[in-house]
């Protein structure tokens, strides 16, 4: 086998085997009660026969909400711990410009294995001021970061729905300053 053949191989058993635990990871989340019937009506978008999002069920109220330049707008929706040491944040990255906006590479951050692997939110960092720690986005085994990838632009009045996967600071800590690059910051409570 060829050396070529053998990274390409590698590289789509990873991209596999993470998008098999993002898949395992959503399916695993739920209420926890299954007993309990839903207090209200199933929602417009599972009863129009779309597919549901991700961050379905999930509060209307962001956890947190920047500010970046020419009118980007990152919602965090939810950071939640999960049992193998890591927190996932979710939330939508939204143009409120009144023009297409060609998104800051800045966001990719500035290390050079990440930016080799395009535009991503990879620059996002996760500040536990208590711990007096940094936390930064994952990276699988190719260095490529553990966040949504391989978007440039977004339409005025568009939004895209966005990921980042960090390592977990001590249960003890609640609360994270969450900082991503051109965008201001803010504090989000963890979940889980």
């Amino acid at each position: 086998m060829s050396i070529r053949f053998t990274s390409t191989a590698r590289r789509g058993t990873v991209a596999l085997a993470v998008a098999a635990g993002l898949a395992l990871g959503v399916a695993g989340c739920g209420s926890g009660d299954d007993n309990k019937k839903p207090d209200t009506p199933a929602s417009a978008s599972k009863s129009s026969g779309s597919d549901p999002s991700a961050q379905e069920g999930q509060s209307d109220e962001p956890l947190a909400e920047l500010k970046g330049s020419n009118g980007l707008v990152l919602d965090i929706t939810s950071a939640t711990r999960d049992s193998g040491g890591f927190i996932t944040v979710n939330g939508s990255l939204k143009n409120d410009g009144a023009n297409s906006i060609a998104v800051p590479s800045a966001l990719s951050g500035n290390e050079t294995e990440i930016i080799r692997n395009g535009r991503s939110l990879g620059g996002a960092t996760l500040v536990d001021s208590k711990g007096k720690k940094r936390y930064y986005v994952l990276r699988d085994t190719d260095g490529r970061p553990l966040t949504t990838t391989g978007f440039s632009t977004i339409r005025s009045g568009d939004d895209l729905a966005v990921f980042m996967q960090f390592p977990a600071p001590p249960t003890t800590t609640t609360e994270v300053s969450f900082e991503l690059p051109t965008f201001s910051v803010a504090t989000i409570k963890i979940s889980g």
